[in-house]
């Protein structure tokens, strides 16, 4: 497996460990009666529950890119030392850009978001 396939893998399950984690901070502050429920009353939900559903979004908004990268890059055979240095930053900013996120730092989330496109980029300039 290339080494861009072996991030891919990585990449589904932080999929699934961000959607838990986003379930979970967000049925902890609307309560657990409320999340055990039916749920069909309207709760707000806190701020670091906000901010990483937000994180899930933004993370749901670049992860196909990634996925089509990773894939032309194993079929095409054009994946290099290079394109899985963009595959293991890609992965390892977005795993960083979750606490980053919630935690309200200003900026670091900001630079943990440009290190994943930065990421992308370098996958993409490697399949030309």
């Amino acid at each position: 497996m290339t080494p861009e396939l072996t991030y891919l893998l990585y990449a589904v399950i932080l999929l699934i460990v961000h959607v838990l984690a986003q379930a979970t901070f967000s049925d902890l502050s609307k309560g657990l009666g409320w999340a055990l429920g039916p749920q069909d009353e309207k709760r707000d939900q806190n701020v670091i529950a906000g901010r990483i559903q937000r994180a899930l979004a933004n993370y749901l908004e670049t992860f196909p890119a990634f996925v089509a990268l990773a894939l032309l890059l194993t079929v095409s055979d054009t994946a290099n030392t290079t394109s899985a240095f963009g595959a293991a930053l890609y992965f390892w900013a977005r795993v960083a850009y979750v606490p980053a996120y919630a935690s309200g730092v200003p900026l670091v989330r900001s630079v943990t978001w440009f290190a994943s496109m930065a990421g992308l980029l370098i996958m993409i300039l490697q399949a030309f």
